[in-house]
């Protein structure tokens, strides 16, 4: 009854702080490009550890990012992972800055065990933000060489999300094999904007994407226990380049008002690989290295091939715990710290915005339960001035409910 009672409270206060604070996913500039901010789909104690997810393999936790990692979960438990974050972002030029603070119930994940050596695992996960509202004022000369003042603005919000169920096995006791299948589904708008002079009549086009389809994540997991304190796993991540099902249009409102759907325009989702390897002593110390790879530079964007470029990520994380089996309550902490780096999928006037992100947090058990609550914290940078810069700073709060509800209770 006890552990009903903390999982209702745990779970109202995050539905109570979601409410109590703005919705909005994103203020980017940068989403107005592609499909907006790709979600690298990390819970909150991979963020601490830099985004470090594909080699990890844990009893504690669930891990969307490799469906390998599920056959992990004991035969005994039943998980649930709900996270929250707060971003914070400034943005500045050559000319001047900003700042805007969003919020958003980030992710929903649950995992439990099907037999002794098979795990499931299902939820709710982002795919990709867009949100942006951008103003220019500025001028052109006409035939006589008149000044002919205009304004334009840029303006987008949606996003695309995914539900998600994956299964994993174990194979030989040391090798592990499993695959997520996805349901995309959401809807991006894109407004621009334009008035001449000082007139009250405006052209405004307006591009719409409702997206619907299925795709496949594949993972492995080699691992091995040494000398009993040394757990070594390497993990590798593969997802095939896919069509987006989708419907698109274009509004035109103004002068001339009308709607022209366009479903020739051809809009794909990239290849990705990825490799990661961890490392665990005793229990108490993890080391991780990341490194994947989206193939954006391979798929289309509205028929163009041209326009995105390949992303690749490095993600090196760390974590510690005093004592796994401590009697107080601070031998149980867990300590996190990480470094990513990484390159937009898209050029921005033909640059290519590079993101750098230092990130730290703890763990947090409740007493008497297996509970799990943890805080992370990421500084970042993208871009840079000369182009438009944003700093960052985001902090995710998760907590993973991890109950033994696979057993029967004596009398």
């Amino acid at each position: 009854m006890y552990k009903n009672k903390s999982f209702l409270l745990v779970l109202s206060l995050f539905i109570l702080a979601q409410f109590a604070i703005s919705q909005n996913n994103t203020n980017s500039p940068y989403t107005r490009f592609g499909y907006g901010d790709i979600s690298d789909n990390n819970n909150g104690e991979q963020r601490a550890m830099g985004g470090v997810a594909i080699g990890s393999r844990s009893t504690f936790s669930i891990n969307t990012v490799n469906p390998a990692s599920y056959s992990s979960v004991d035969s005994l438990t039943f998980m649930f992972d709900i996270g929250t974050s707060v971003l914070g972002s400034r943005f500045s030029d050559t000319n001047s800055s900003k700042t805007t603070y969003n919020s958003n119930l980030e992710y929903v994940t649950m995992q439990f065990p099907l037999s002794k050596s098979l795990g499931f695992s299902a939820g709710l996960l982002p795919y990709s933000f867009s949100g942006y509202n951008m103003y220019y004022v500025d001028s052109i000369k006409n035939k006589e060489k008149d000044n002919i003042a205009y304004s334009t603005s840029y303006k987008g919000l949606g996003g695309l999300s995914q539900v998600y169920a994956g299964i994993s096995g174990n194979l030989f006791n040391h090798i592990s094999l499993g695959v997520n299948a996805y349901y995309m589904y959401g809807h991006i708008y894109n407004t621009h904007s334009l008035r001449i002079g000082s007139s009250s009549d405006s052209t405004t086009f307006v591009n719409s994407i409702t997206a619907n389809n299925f795709r496949f994540r594949y993972g492995i997991q080699f691992y091995n226990t040494f000398a009993k304190k040394h757990v070594v796993t390497l993990g590798l991540i593969y997802e095939n380049k896919a069509p987006l099902n989708r419907s698109f249009s274009q509004t035109i409102y103004g002068v001339i008002t009308d709607t022209i759907p366009n479903n020739n325009k051809d809009l794909q989702l990239p290849s990705i690989y990825g490799i990661g390897l961890n490392y665990t002593y005793d229990k108490k110390i993890s080391v991780g290295i990341d490194y994947s790879m989206q193939a954006w530079k391979d798929t289309k964007f509205g028929g163009d091939s041209t326009l995105l470029k390949n992303r690749s990520k490095l993600a090196i994380g760390l974590e510690y715990m005093p004592n796994p089996m401590g009697r107080k309550y601070f031998d149980r902490v867990r300590y996190r710290a990480g470094f990513n780096m990484s390159n937009s999928y898209f050029n921005v006037n033909g640059v290519n915005p590079q993101n750098y992100g230092i990130t730290f947090g703890m763990g947090f058990p409740l007493r008497n339960s297996n509970t799990v609550v943890n805080a992370s914290f990421e500084y970042g940078k993208i871009g840079s001035v000369s182009v438009l810069r944003e700093d960052y700073f985001k902090f995710t709060l998760n907590a993973i409910f991890n109950e033994h509800w696979f057993f029967k209770r004596k009398l």
